[in-house]
């Protein structure tokens, strides 16, 4: 019978059950494919992350939802499997800052981590911001969200980005707007077709107050309805609003999302140019998986 050490990880979240939990196995390299997608559907978490070895980077990270979809891009996904490894004492001294490279699909994109008052802090670039052609009308796109025309803000205009991988940015007009939707998921996914997305992102953001955004997820293409953290995309919306010009001197954003679902979490996202997506997690279960 084989063992592995699995648990679950709190990841951008100051106190436990926050932010968005993620499940971690150890040493899965000799998993197949079949038997990833039935761990993730037993964890029934947003995504389960495998830790395998890697001969282009320090680890490879594979991800799966719970209805076995594979999922890439450095998100929640990869920042918490990091903050895992270091929160036991797996990557050696965190007292210095220490850079790691991670391989996620055809990506390997580095991470750095440091060890804050006895926590594990982790900073995590993204690659570079790609956008898809804008919706030409967002009537289809409002009443799939459960929502008036009116409140889908007209700028920045609602399109595809994608920095790891490709999430519809959807402005509302404000975070009422952002509560009230309730999304159809079979309109959802037309539209989500139709612009070249996986998931929807659907946030407030002022141009006035350009710290902050606030935000929910939904992603019926890989059967997650709502996510409570996303960073992968928290990451391409900071870098489509610098692209736009919206966003502070500083080129950061501080993106609110989770309130919804009872699990509130900040996501920490600086251009440097590149998204760079930062955060801290709670290990809140470590056991054994038998198979």
């Amino acid at each position: 019978m084989a063992r592995f050490t699995v648990g679950l990880i709190d990841v951008f979240a100051e106190t436990p059950f926050g932010g968005n939990a993620l499940a971690v196995v150890e040493d899965a390299d000799d998993l197949s494919d079949a038997q990833m997608r039935r761990i993730a559907g037993e964890f029934n978490q947003a995504e389960t992350t495998f830790l395998l070895k890697s001969e282009r980077a320090d680890r490879k990270l594979r991800s799966f939802t719970a209805i076995g979809a594979e999922v890439f891009g450095a998100g929640h996904n990869a920042l918490g499997a990091w903050l895992w490894m270091g929160e036991h004492g797996q990557l050696g001294s965190l007292d210095t800052p220490r850079t790691f490279h991670q391989e996620i699909g055809n990506d390997v994109l580095p991470i750095c981590l440091v060890s804050v008052k006895g926590r594990v802090h982790g900073r995590m670039q993204q690659a570079p911001l790609r956008l898809s052609t804008p919706l030409a009308a967002t009537d289809a796109l409002a009443a799939a969200l459960g929502l008036d025309t009116a409140d889908v803000a007209p700028l920045p205009v609602a399109r595809a980005a994608d920095t790891g991988a490709a999430h519809l940015m959807v402005r509302l007009r404000d975070a009422q707007a952002v509560d009230r939707a309730a999304p159809s998921a079979q309109a959802l996914l037309a539209v989500l077709g139709s612009a070249g997305a996986e998931g929807c992102y659907v946030y407030a953001f002022d141009p006035a107050s350009p710290d902050t955004a606030y935000a929910r997820f939904f992603n019926p293409t890989v059967g997650l309805w709502e996510d409570a953290a996303t960073g992968t995309a928290a990451g391409p919306l900071c870098a489509y609003l610098g692209a736009e010009g919206l966003l502070n001197s500083r080129k950061t954003l501080v993106v609110e999302q989770g309130v919804k679902m009872g699990r509130r979490g900040l996501l920490q996202v600086s251009l440097a140019p590149d998204p760079e997506l930062s955060g801290t997690g709670i290990v809140t279960l470590r056991g054994t998986l038998s198979l």
